[in-house]
C-alpha cells in the first residue's frame, strides 16, 4: 500500500478490468474499477467530490432508470438463480477538497450507497458493500502537533454540506456505470469467462426508449 500512495500521480485513472478490479462481477456482466467527480459551482463553495469504485456486486442493473438488466434477461432472481448471484463486495472510495469533519465524512460515505442503489443494486445477504471518505482539505488534518495541544479546526458546517451529498451520489452512479462500460469479457479461474456489459445492446435501449 505505502509503494501504492508513494507511486500516485495526478492524471486520468483507468478503468475496467484493471488492478483490483480484474476479478470482480456486477449484476451478472465483468465488473471493474470506475471514477467519476462532480465539481459543485462557485455559489455552493466549488468545492470537488471524487469517486473511485471497485464494482463486484449484484442486483437488477438500472442506468438512467432505465431497466436495462431486466430487458436484457440478466438479473438477479431471474428465473430462480443460484444462491449467492447478488453476492460481492463492492468498496466505494470517495474524496473530496472540502473540510468536513469526520461526522460528516461518515455521513458523505453513506451516501454513496444512496448513488448504489440508483443502480439497482439488490444488497443482498451476502453482499459487503463498504464505502469510506476523507478529505484532502489541511484545515481538518488531526496532525500529531494538533493532537498535542488546543487546536483550531475550520470545517463546513452542517448547513453546506448537502450539495456535496448529491455530488456524492451522483457522482458514485456514474462511476459504477463507468465500470461496467469500460470493462472487458474475461476468461479466469478455472477457465470461467465473464462476459463484458453488450454496450450496443444498451445503446438500442435507450435509442428506443
Amino acid at each position: 500500500m505505502l509503494r501504492a500512495i508513494a507511486a500516485a500521480q495526478p492524471g486520468p485513472v483507468e478503468e475496467g478490468t484493471v488492478g483490483a478490479g480484474t476479478g470482480t462481477v456486477a449484476f451478472g456482466w465483468k465488473g471493474g474499477i470506475g471514477v467519476a467527480s462532480r465539481r459543485l459551482p462557485r455559489a455552493l463553495d466549488g468545492y470537488t467530490v471524487g469517486v473511485l469504485v471497485q464494482a463486484n456486486f449484484g442486483g437488477v442493473l438500472q442506468m438512467a432508470g432505465l431497466p436495462v438488466g431486466q430487458a436484457l434477461g440478466q438479473y438477479y432472481l431471474a428465473d430462480v438463480v443460484e444462491p449467492g448471484a447478488a453476492d460481492g463486495s463492492i468498496m466505494i472510495v470517495i474524496a473530496t477538497d472540502a473540510p468536513l469533519s469526520d461526522r460528516n465524512l461518515a455521513r458523505l460515505a453513506r451516501r454513496g450507497l444512496a448513488g448504489l442503489a440508483r443502480t439497482g443494486a439488490a444488497f443482498s445477504d451476502g453482499s459487503g458493500d463498504y464505502a469510506l471518505a476523507f478529505s484532502t482539505a489541511e484545515s481538518v488534518r488531526r496532525t500529531p502537533e494538533r493532537r498535542a495541544q488546543l487546536a483550531t479546526v475550520v470545517e463546513l458546517p452542517n448547513a453546506r454540506v448537502s450539495p456535496l451529498f448529491e455530488a456524492a451520489i451522483e457522482a458514485t452512479e456514474e462511476a459504477i456505470l463507468n465500470a461496467l462500460c469500460m470493462a472487458t469479457t474475461l476468461t479466469g479461474h478455472r477457465g470461467v469467462t465473464v462476459e463484458a456489459l453488450p454496450l450496443e445492446r444498451v445503446a438500442a435501449l435507450v435509442r428506443a426508449r
